[in-house]
């Protein structure tokens, strides 16, 4: 009786991991967009740090990112015990903010004196790491991690968020396993990139110093490679936040839904491809009517100030 007991119980552990496996799968998959962009942001907010310094800094933020995780997946758990119905609205509110995210690179890339207080910011940034000496080095590497730890905030609520609607007809122990595990797997896989991307070109010049032809070559690749690599990082993340944000809004208005899948039907065997091409129009434009009325708002404000 025991023994039959014992072997139902691990048949049930069995099935309950199995489903964890397939849904965090699916959760990784919908959060692919705001990996992408984690990875390069967090990447680039290790720049203007001492080299000797950079790993104990991806490992601060990295342990703020545990701390950000660890209040907002019970949040989301008692939010879609309690309240459900808040589960859409917030993906929208997710969906939205990822669009807003991404026009907001593209604008301040190719037209910044649309979005003035990026100039402040800017300019805040490069004085800091053109006199980080001395003292300047420490508020320099302090106001890195917390800026770091307050944007790992806002993407990892996107992705606590984005994967609570994937998981949102489960049963209250596989979502809370579900976001656990993806909560594990998305802040080691990030920080773990990071590090090993902050320190390639470390690598790089270390392979590139030894007598070795085979070794120097092997260090320049990597010192030409690493620049290209944040590049595509950072280009692949705006392009994947218009994707992952499009769809959610996609999804979640019935209008645009319907719209979607007629071009899909018209597409034939290109019909995926068209709905994402649809998906990430919809981000962007989305995106860019966000940015223009927060635009508004912050220049009436300063007016008024």
């Amino acid at each position: 009786m025991m023994a039959g007991s014992l072997l139902i119980l691990l048949d049930d552990i069995a099935t309950v991991l199995d489903d964890v496996s397939v849904l965090t799968k699916v959760a990784a998959k919908k959060t692919a967009g705001v990996l992408g962009d984690d990875l390069a942001l967090n990447a680039q907010q290790v720049t203007g740090v001492r080299a000797d310094r950079e790993l104990a800094v991806v490992w601060a933020v990295a342990k703020g990112s545990f701390v950000n995780k660890c209040i907002l997946v019970p949040t989301a758990l008692v939010i879609s015990a309690v309240a459900p119905v808040l589960i859409a609205p917030l993906l929208m509110i997710g969906g939205l903010f990822l669009c807003f995210e991404g026009s907001e690179k593209i604008i301040h890339k190719f037209a910044p004196q649309l979005l003035p207080h990026h100039d402040d910011e800017d300019a805040h940034q490069a004085h800091l790491e053109a006199n980080a000496n001395g003292e300047d080095l420490v508020k320099l590497e302090k106001d890195k991690i917390k800026g770091a730890i307050r944007t790992d905030f806002i993407l990892s609520a996107e992705i606590v968020v984005i994967s609570l609607g994937t998981v949102a007809t489960a049963t209250l122990t596989l979502k809370a396993l579900t976001l656990c595990a993806i909560a594990i797997i998305m802040t080691v896989g990030v920080y773990g990139l990071v590090a090993m991307i902050v320190k390639m070109d470390d690598v790089g010049f270390h392979l590139a110093s030894k007598p070795e032809p085979a070794s120097q070559k092997m260090g320049n690749l990597l010192l030409a490679f690493a620049p290209k690599l944040m590049k595509f990082l950072s280009i692949a993340g705006t392009l994947a936040m218009f994707l992952v944000g499009g769809g959610i809004l996609v999804h979640g208005v019935g209008m645009l839904h319907h719209q979607a899948e007629h071009l899909s039907h018209l597409s034939g065997v290109f019909g995926g491809l068209t709905e994402n091409l649809y998906n990430g129009v919809v981000g962007f434009v989305a995106g860019c009517i966000i940015v223009a009325v927060v635009a508004l708002f912050t220049k009436l404000k300063s007016k008024n100030y």
